[in-house]
């Protein structure tokens, strides 16, 4: 006789209460590249929505929820309307602020690490939820265990995996506590709760190293799209000011008149680099009534964009700039902007293109008022198959 678990399941139908919580706050410190593992693309998908829309595709959930790291979380609801959560500074952390959000009777919790999540692990799980505080899904060593010159029996061994289905309120019970624990069933069997095995999936092997990528046959190649973004921006001259302009200092009785040292080239390249990747504006990270940025160095706010660039999964390809000008003459700094670009853009100064013009004496640039700049810049998807 069919239980209720089981009935939903062969219809293909929802687990009543059941919530995704995917942990996906992690800095990649051992994937040891400039992007994070979990901005690495499948096709046009992020590996945190990947794995989000393969699980989705075998259960469905009444909520879902994302722990993220604070600084990318703007950037992630581009992608989806699901819950976003900031994360904690040890992945228990991170679960429990998730936790405290959830509003159902189960959860199922998993790792943006896990990319090849099989179905049957997933129908396993829920099967066993009516007779256990949480499932989880395991595998047996083949190699002999030796730990501090003993051998130990590896029948005796689990190797444990994520995704792990629980009670909600067990989970919560099991958290509280100041003991740090690696994944949620052993937080559950500290507290004596019960656990119920299932047989896991070598094809659910966790993206630790980067090298771990090519046993992850479920990942296609990233897509060959190139992104375009603009950039225009003005500042007025203001006498008394140093001038920064496409981060070198030109030597003039004025400067811009900003919040920042008013870099107005490096400002239009800013707000191209976050055109390209549907990123905003200069103005929403670094706003201009922010006491943080008075007179900031506009090469440290370049830097800080670009890092985050890369960081979810993009290289820059090229960036072209007009620099529009009646003051003061630009040819002869030309190449030292390059030089100043190219190291904080991470490209080689033929990708960087810096022309320069005036406006024919009209309008206030014209009339010597101020600067004007526009730059265009070329994003790509990291290539982590190459």
């Amino acid at each position: 006789m069919y239980n209720v678990v089981t009935l939903f399941i062969n219809k293909g139908q929802k687990l009543p209460d059941l919530t995704l919580v995917l942990l996906s706050a992690g800095n990649s410190i051992r994937f040891n590249r400039k992007i994070k593992k979990q901005w690495i693309r499948i096709k046009d998908e992020p590996l945190w929505l990947f794995v989000v829309n393969r699980l989705k595709k075998f259960c469905n959930f009444q909520d879902i929820i994302i722990v993220a790291n604070k600084n990318e979380i703007s950037y992630m609801k581009n992608f989806a309307d699901w819950t976003f959560i900031e994360g904690g500074n040890e992945r228990q952390y991170s679960l429990k602020n998730a936790l405290n959000k959830v509003k159902t009777k189960y959860v199922l919790v998993t790792d943006v690490a896990r990319a090849c999540i099989d179905k049957n692990i997933i129908d396993e799980l829920i099967k066993q939820i009516n007779h256990c505080d949480i499932a989880v899904p395991y595998l047996k060593p083949t190699d002999t265990i030796h730990y501090k010159n003993n051998f130990i029996d590896r029948n005796e061994i689990k190797l444990i995996q994520t995704p792990q289905l629980s009670k909600t309120s067990i989970l919560l019970k099991a958290l509280e506590n100041e003991k740090l624990f690696t994944d949620d069933s052993s937080a559950v069997l500290n507290i004596g709760g019960k656990i119920s095995y299932v047989q896991g999936s070598k094809k659910a092997k966790k993206l630790t190293f980067f090298d771990d990528i090519k046993s992850l046959d479920c990942l296609e190649f990233p897509s060959n799209d190139t992104f375009c973004g603009i950039g225009f921006d003005v500042h007025p001259f203001e006498n008394g000011k140093k001038m920064y302009l496409g981060g070198v200092c030109i030597n003039e009785s004025y400067g811009f008149k900003a919040h920042s040292d008013g870099d107005v080239a490096i400002h239009a390249i800013i707000d191209s680099l976050l055109g390209a990747m549907g990123g905003g504006d200069i103005g929403e990270l670094f706003p201009d009534n922010d006491l943080q940025y008075k007179n900031a160095d506009s090469k440290k706010l370049l830097n800080k964009v670009v890092k985050f660039i890369y960081s979810v999964g993009y290289e820059i390809i090229n960036v072209d700039i007009t620099i529009m000008a009646q003051k003061p003459k630009i040819l002869s700094f030309k190449q030292q902007m390059k030089e100043v670009l190219s190291e904080i853009l991470q490209i080689p100064k033929f990708k960087i293109n810096i022309k320069a013009t005036t406006t024919e004496k009209l309008g206030f640039i014209g009339r010597e008022e101020g600067i004007g700049v526009q730059s265009i810049t070329t994003l790509k998807y990291y290539n982590w198959k190459q």
